[in-house]
């Protein structure tokens, strides 16, 4: 009997049309033979859709009327089972309903990946690919992330955190902080939204006007000379993880920008082998070096490294971990972890002799085993209290 995962995409995000290109290339790499694969397709109000067209990129050109075909659904939880249902229309009034035994969100940004879904799919009782609440809103999180790896001795760049009420101070405190150039960043943004770099004064302000518009809070940091962007992929989980090859993505500008990673590489085509037909490619299209122009001692530290993160940040699943390289002296720094990355990151699987349907399939087992797990721990116990509960006027005086 095949397995009934539940795809996740979509979401209240502005890297939404980003999770629809990822959810559609894993779709189509999934092993048909063992899972049966129910597409869930969160729009920007959160409203869950079910249909069989979501499958098809092509589709999404126009998404009211690819809707027309889909279902409205929620999840309900039904004694230990979790269960898809349809809401009842004026055409259908019966509602029908199907098994999920696992959920596998691929998301992307604030809303979905930072731990907000993850605790919706707990209430629902349902396993989920990738990382916990926890985890993954401190993944989410530039600078909570940092602040945590600088705690555990990995090599992080200094960085100021700044509100949007702060903005008359913020530019004093950073020159009195960092010499120019600077990097300014919203805090809980992926896929480089939003993030730019700043030469001077004006620009810094021009900078942090715009983080300010994607989220309240903004983060500061020295930019690196000669920079270099090395990325390498984690999988596993807290019991045992392994890394990726490492990548060199090649960037147009001074920062890996939007454009670089989903527009100009690949916003037409074909995914290939590894991912469908029809629309963009993805993090898969984007410009880089496979295997990076690295030694082999940076490759096994970026490596080393990249693993320590993840296993300290309790992360799961599939992560990707960036880092900054300065070109000229080789030093090197971990810039933020990617808890559920573009195109989960398979193109860096590819070369170690993991293929994506494979890579998928282990990303399956282990949130069924973390399941498993946790069906060990006790979170409930009986207890009479309630029965010989009395509340008066003042409310309960005993503690």
């Amino acid at each position: 009997m095949k397995i009934n995962v539940a795809v996740l995409f979509g979401g209240k995000s502005v890297e939404h049309e980003v999770s629809v290109i990822s959810a559609v290339q894993a779709m189509a790499s999934i092993d048909q033979e063992k899972y049966e694969v129910i597409p869930v397709y969160i729009t920007k109000t959160n409203e869950f859709w079910c249909g069989p067209r979501l499958k098809d990129m092509e589709a999404y050109k126009d998404i009211p009327a690819l809707l027309k075909t889909c279902h409205r659904v929620h999840f309900a939880v039904r004694g230990p089972r979790t269960y898809l249902e349809t809401e009842p229309t004026m055409i259908f009034a019966r509602r029908s309903s199907l098994l999920i035994d696992v959920a596998f969100p691929i998301v992307h940004g604030t809303n979905v990946e930072d731990g907000a879904l993850q605790g919706f799919l707990e209430t629902m009782n349902l396993p989920y690919v990738g990382p916990g609440v926890l985890a993954s809103a401190v993944g989410m999180d530039k600078f909570t992330s940092k602040v945590m790896l600088e705690h555990g001795g990995f090599p992080v760049l200094p960085g100021l955190r700044f509100s949007s009420s702060d903005q008359e101070t913020i530019v004093e405190r950073v020159e009195e902080a960092f010499s120019y150039p600077v990097v300014v960043k919203p805090v809980n943004l992926g896929s480089s939204v939003g993030i730019s770099k700043a030469d001077n004064e004006q620009e810094l302000r021009d900078s942090l006007d715009l983080a300010f518009s994607f989220a309240e809070y903004a983060l500061v940091e020295p930019a690196v000379q000669n920079l270099r962007e090395i990325n390498c992929s984690v999988l596993g989980d807290a019991e045992s993880a392994e890394a990726s090859e490492c990548e060199e993505p090649v960037m147009t500008d001074a920062i890996l920008s939007y454009e670089d990673k989903y527009v100009s590489s690949g916003g037409s085509g074909k995914f290939g082998k590894s991912g469908g037909s029809g629309g963009s490619k993805g993090m898969a299209s984007l410009k880089r070096r496979i295997p990076a122009d690295i030694t082999p001692e940076q490759r096994s530290h970026i490596r080393t490294l990249a693993v320590g993160a993840f296993r300290y940040l309790n992360l799961a699943g599939v992560t990707r971990v960036d880092f900054l390289m300065d070109g000229s002296s080789g030093e090197i720094w971990i810039n933020e972890v990617n808890t559920i990355p573009g195109s989960l990151a398979f193109y860096l699987w590819e070369p170690v002799g993991v293929s994506y349907p494979e890579l998928l399939d282990r990303l399956i087992s282990l949130a069924l085993r973390r399941q498993r797990q946790s069906e060990d721990i006790t979170y409930a116990f009986d207890t009479n209290i309630l029965a010989g509960a009395s509340l008066g006027s003042k409310g309960s005086e005993g503690k």
